[in-house]
């Protein structure tokens, strides 16, 4: 494990979930979603990613279409690589992004931002590390209890916002 700074307060996270055209090696990002707790409400702000050119096209899979449910030809229309990390940035300011599957998002965020031009790529924390940083006892048993009694969707938004109203039901107890 890892040695993590302990931040004081869990508004300092912001959960980030990515959908993709695939789970290969190659796959490139194509919905992005971001969570965290403001004043202990969730906020979550999430789009569409157009693919950037360079993206090879070869690796849409269509079981992970199925899984997600966005067709290719929506991200047609989506927002710009550089319009989505413009978006992005701002909101990622001063805050710890975390993921659930950090090895898989930290990838995807760096074919993102290396598409718009952005070389550097802030780290990721590992959910399930902050949340046993953050909570434990009858907290830390509400935040797992809160994530099996809600299935991921497999979308970038509301899971992200799943992830952080897990950590929102802990700081009830």
């Amino acid at each position: 494990r890892h040695d993590m700074k302990k931040a004081t307060d869990i508004e300092a996270y912001a959960a980030l979930d990515f959908e993709a055209s695939s789970l290969t090696p190659q796959s490139w990002p194509i919905e992005i979603g971001l969570s965290w707790l403001k004043n202990g409400d969730v906020q979550t702000w999430t789009s569409l990613i157009r693919p950037a050119a360079r993206w090879s096209f070869s690796d849409w899979s269509t079981q992970s279409g199925a899984v997600h449910g966005i067709v290719f030809e929506d991200l047609l229309d989506a927002p710009t690589v550089s319009a989505v990390v413009e978006d992005l940035l701002p909101l990622l300011e001063g805050k710890i992004p975390v993921s659930d599957a950090p090895e898989f998002d930290r990838r995807w965020l760096s074919r993102l931002l290396r598409a718009s031009g952005h070389a550097t790529m802030p780290k990721i924390e590992d959910y399930h590390d902050v949340s046993f940083a953050q909570f434990s006892g009858l907290a830390l048993d509400m935040v797992y209890e809160n994530l099996e009694r809600h299935p991921a969707p497999h979308r970038a938004g509301p899971d992200s916002a799943r992830l952080v109203r897990a950590w929102r039901k802990a700081q009830q107890y």
